[in-house]
């Protein structure tokens, strides 16, 4: 039934009230993103950040608003004045809000003391999610209806309807880019909350004004009767709610498909995350508005929403085909310039030449389905929420199917497949009744075969058969080298200079991340987050041993290790020749990392760790393994991946560090490896200080060349550290440590002129916390402590990501530098090879008398 005809005459929103509307409409679109992504980061806190996890958080979220919009014509009287309904929902959204901050610790506390794995953790997860999200979104959802009924059912009525929620998206978009660049960077989640609660107090304030002074006088009709007349007159229209539900699916399944591919090109920070979704956004809004207008002047809007849904696979097919065979080659180098600003342009324009073109035409769906099911007499409550269901509910089975199901399951060129095909399968469901004249049939016309529309449709679907069997693979090299994949050897800090071709031994793409292990010359690098995470290269292997070996030889005891992140699973491979340790957990948020990367191609490098009988591997996100363990260890290493990734801050905040603390057992050690490159002093800075908040007595280690830096070890034990190099050299020489004496020999440590492996390994030391507070003064003056409510490390990590002043950092650090003679000691001759070596390290600046003190160094920092 076409919407032709138009509604009695009765007072429903007058034309000079819509522009006001417009505007409540845009201020809830943005509380509404700034309290999704609160919401769902505190969350990801308490139940983990594995895609399970998040998928349950999402699809909550994205449930509650689907069960609302349908369930508040269902429960509220058509008679109530549907602004008044609409400022009630706001001020309760924001009350909410603020519970809900104020509840979250409680929250995360109530879970962990019931926190388990398998079925009952997911379980478990979901009722959290539940709890905590549906008695917001569920009024979230319930404001378009609600505001519907203010609305008449004609096609001016309908277009307006399809503005509103243009409107609604517009005001995301500004929500998203607001709190990403701003509230979440500057200030902290409960200032963004507040800032929401603002919103939604003022928008509940103007729309109780407005209901004052516009009449409202419903026409009421009696609702089963209404919906068996809307049946008889139309039988067919149950097609649109299936095709506006697929119009759902596969927007969220390319949105889960062309984040996961885009961030890897863009760079992994909070940023490039914001400016996908900014861009998704923007198109919904823009389809959004088109799509009104033409609902407000076709007569066929079912028609026009099949061509819609053809279009849209044509676009999934222009996406496929520049993420493959386009956007990887562009001759971007993101490190010629360090400014943010200019990173966000390019990042901006590259996914709007990605994302655009698609979210428009899903966009301009919605008013199409809306005018395509509208009549006379009808609930706008009813009919929005209607619409507004199935394609939530759409939206819902398509995130969770591509991000646990196909994806993993298939790899990301399967799953763009299938997604240009169910685009095409959906627009059979308005094109093919209308080539039959089915819809001509129902306007009383003859109904015929339209032998040129058929013809068309059967030309398209062929188009869409070519898209799907030309969609390529993700190449190898954006998984490996993202942001610098049109020229790898531009990453010269984090790669070694290039002595020959890389080839691609592995891509996988796995659940939580895409992985890859790549060969250059007779080194193997294993990869992540679109950069090398992990490899056999020399200064690497270093690192790898340092952060294992310094914890093991420090620790008290070293019985019971817990390795966060196995990446190669070198770190891990280091205990192996200790014949004290007794059980070595791995844990890791990807099981291709332990099962097929370390297991299979490093396996030499890390002494086969991952097939030990002493290891067990948990796959969870490791801040959620600690909170919910009730093991404790010995010795706990921390090996994320670069702090500037999202969501990597959540393993290096003041809160896991406790945890961390708070899980070791009496003299244990807890290690982190923080890297200095592809960084900027204050990030450095937030990441280190945060560390010693925890752990006043820590010290850090640098894996530098002679003081140019690199990346470094911070070291923290709850009492301070005693480290007698003299009785350590003696354990490494002894029989039973012969194995782990010869696995820090092949890294070079041992081998200088007249060097030993304790004087060689200790002599990393650049620092302790106790030396450095005046440097790190001006970062707690500054806010810039990285805790669970600000998560401030990935906002200033992932600012200067193209940054390379890891020789600078070094330096600075290295200007509160005295001569640790309170926690080394040892023989004469040991003390005085520690000396020799550290200042051939370029680090000690003290004279030959001995070291200076620590606070006259801090007072008058040597130059």
């Amino acid at each position: 039934m076409e919407p032709t005809a138009s509604l009695p005459a009765r007072s429903g929103a007058p034309g000079r009230f819509l522009p006001l509307l417009l505007i409540l409409f845009i201020g809830s679109g943005c509380a509404a993103l700034i309290y999704e992504i609160v919401w769902l980061q505190l969350l990801a806190l308490v139940v983990g950040s594995t895609a399970i996890s998040l998928g349950v958080l999402l699809g909550t979220f994205m449930g509650g608003m689907c069960l609302g919009s349908w369930l508040l014509p269902r429960l509220i009287s058509r008679s109530r004045h549907p602004l008044r309904v609409y400022a009630a929902l706001e001020l309760f959204i924001g009350i909410i809000g603020v519970i809900e901050l104020k509840a979250m610790p409680f929250v995360a506390d109530a879970y962990t003391v019931f926190a388990g794995g398998g079925w009952t953790g997911i379980m478990l997860r979901a009722v959290v999610a539940g709890i905590c999200l549906l008695p917001p979104t569920l009024l979230m959802g319930a404001t378009l209806p609600a505001i519907a009924r203010w609305i008449e059912t004609t096609k001016e009525g309908v277009s307006w309807l399809g503005f509103f929620y243009g409107g609604n998206i517009v005001g995301a978009v500004f929500g998203c880019l607001w709190a990403g660049f701003y509230l979440l960077r500057i200030h902290d989640m409960a200032y963004a909350t507040y800032c929401a609660l603002g919103i939604n107090l003022a928008v509940a304030l103007l729309a109780t004004m407005l209901s004052g002074v516009a009449e409202y006088r419903p026409v009421v009709s009696d609702a089963r009767s209404s919906a068996a007349s809307r049946r008889a007159a139309d039988p067919w229209a149950w097609l649109v709610y299936v095709t506006i539900a697929f119009s759902g699916f596969t927007a969220l399944a390319a949105e889960v498909i062309w984040t996961r591919l885009l961030s890897l090109m863009l760079g992994m920070t909070v940023y490039a995350f914001s400016n996908i979704l900014a861009v998704f956004l923007v198109g919904l809004g823009i389809g959004s508005t088109l799509g009104a207008m033409l609902a407000r002047t076709t007569a066929r809007p079912r028609l026009a929403l099949g061509v819609c849904q053809i279009l849209l696979a044509a676009g999934c097919a222009w996406a496929a085909y520049n993420i493959a065979f386009s956007l990887p080659y562009w001759p971007i180098n993101p490190s010629l310039s360090t400014s943010p600003w200019f990173t966000f342009q390019i990042d901006l324009a590259r996914c709007c030449w990605v994302v655009l073109p698609s979210a428009i035409l899903w966009g301009a769906s919605f008013p199409l389905a809306l005018a395509s099911v509208a009549q006379d007499v009808e609930d706008p409550g009813r009919l929005v929420g209607g619409v507004y269901a199935a394609n939530t509910v759409g939206a819902i089975a398509g995130s969770l199917a591509f991000s646990m199901f196909i994806v993993p399951a298939f790899g990301t060129q399967v799953a763009q497949q299938v997604l240009i095909a169910i685009c095409g399968v959906s627009s059979l469901f308005m094109l093919a009744p209308a080539c039959i004249g089915l819809w001509n049939a129902q306007r009383g016309e003859t109904a015929r075969a339209n032998v040129g529309a058929s013809l068309a449709l059967f030309a398209s679907l062929f188009a869409v058969c070519a898209m799907v069997y030309f969609v390529g693979p993700v190449p190898w090299v954006s998984v490996a080298f993202g942001r610098f994949s049109a020229d790898p050897n531009t990453t010269n800090v984090s790669n070694p200079p290039n002595p020959g071709d890389r080839t691609s031994l592995y891509v996988g793409e796995g659940m939580n991340v895409s992985v890859a292990v790549t060969k250059m010359g007779d080194y193997t690098y294993f990869h992540g987050a679109g950069k090398v995470q992990a490899s056999s290269w020399p200064q690497d292997m270093h690192l790898q041993r340092m952060l294992g070996d310094l914890s093991a030889l420090i620790a008290k005891k070293n019985e019971d290790v817990l390795v966060v992140a196995c990446g190669a699973g070198v770190t891990a491979g280091s205990f192996i020749p200790y014949p004290t340790v007794k059980h070595i957990t791995i844990c890791d948020i990807e099981p291709l990392v332990p099962h097929h990367v370390a297991a299979q191609y490093f396996s030499a490098e890390n002494y086969g760790v991952v097939d030990s009988p002493r290891t067990t591997v948990v796959i969870d996100d490791g801040r959620h393994f600690i909170r919910t363990t009730k093991q404790k260890f010995d010795v706990i290493t921390s090996d994320p991946i670069d702090p500037w990734v999202k969501g990597c801050a959540s393993l290096n905040t003041v809160e896991y560090y406790q945890m961390c603390k708070d899980h070791l057992n009496p003299g244990g050690v807890v290690s982190l490896w923080i890297p200095l490159y592809e960084s900027k002093l204050e990030s450095a800075k937030s990441l280190i200080s945060t560390f010693f908040q925890v752990f006043p007595n820590g010290i850090i280690f640098s894996n530098d060349t002679k003081g140019e830096g690199y990346d470094a070890v911070l070291l923290g034990t709850v009492d301070p550290a005693k480290i007698d190099i003299t009785k350590v050299q003696a354990l490494l020489d002894s029989p039973a440590y012969a194995g782990v004496k010869q696995s820090l020999r092949d890294v070079g440590i041992g081998t200088t002129v007249g060097g030993d492996e304790a004087v060689d390994l200790m002599a990393t030391y650049a620092g302790r916390a106790q030396d450095l507070k005046p440097w790190m003064q001006e970062t707690i003056d500054a806010g810039n402590i990285n805790t669970d409510s600000n998560l401030r490390l990935q906002y200033l990590a992932g600012m200067w990501l193209n940054n390379y002043e890891q020789t600078e950092i070094l330096q600075d650090m290295l200007k509160y530098y005295s001569f640790p003679k309170d926690i080394f000691s040892g023989s004469d001759q040991h003390m005085t090879m520690f000396r020799n070596t550290l200042e051939s390290e370029g680090r000690a600046r003290f004279s030959a008398a001995g070291a200076a003190d620590s606070a006259a160094v801090a007072a008058a920092p040597a130059k």
